[in-house]
């Protein structure tokens, strides 16, 4: 009987041991950004818990030829945010640290990959 219980609970604790050692695959948290609406005023939205390692093009700036870049990044989340000046995470880059401050309305980008530290 103590070898079932000695083996269930090792069974348990390595069941446990695995679950936290398999790593997120979303960023925790929101990136904001700014973005001038069809209207032409400017505007904010939010990616919630966006996916880790995966090139987010922003869509209402991945057109250069018909619409202006997104500005202003807010990452707020608890992975790096590399936001790029061109769609398909290509172009200039700049890198947000998790939970930062939000960027001035000079920082533009097109699209964005959430790294974690």
């Amino acid at each position: 009987m103590r070898l079932r219980h000695s083996v269930a609970a090792v069974c348990g604790a390595l069941a446990l041991t695995a679950t936290l050692a398999t790593p997120a695959n979303a960023a925790v948290g929101d990136f904001g950004y700014g973005f001038v609406g069809i209207s032409g005023d400017p505007q904010r939205v939010a990616l919630h818990d966006p996916a880790d390692d995966v090139c987010v093009t922003i869509p209402e700036a991945a057109d250069p030829g018909s619409s202006e870049p997104a500005f202003a990044p807010h990452n707020d989340t608890d992975a790096f945010a590399i936001v790029f000046t061109e769609p398909d995470c290509t172009g200039d880059s700049w890198t947000l640290r998790p939970h930062g401050r939000p960027a001035t309305d000079r920082l533009k980008l097109r699209s964005v990959v959430f790294v974690r530290p």
